[in-house]
């Protein structure tokens, strides 16, 4: 549940952060995000 709070802030910083984003871009930061969340979960074992 820890991954996927930090995920969800991650997409929140992205939409308010960039909300003139491409919808290229934010595929392309949702698959940065998933990469990232995976690899918390595979290094921090929460």
């Amino acid at each position: 549940m820890k991954i996927y709070v930090i995920w969800l802030i991650g997409v929140v910083i992205w939409n308010f952060g960039f909300p003139s984003a491409l919808p290229i871009e934010d595929v392309i930061a949702a698959i940065l995000l998933s990469f990232l969340s995976m690899g918390l979960n595979k290094y921090l074992k929460f």
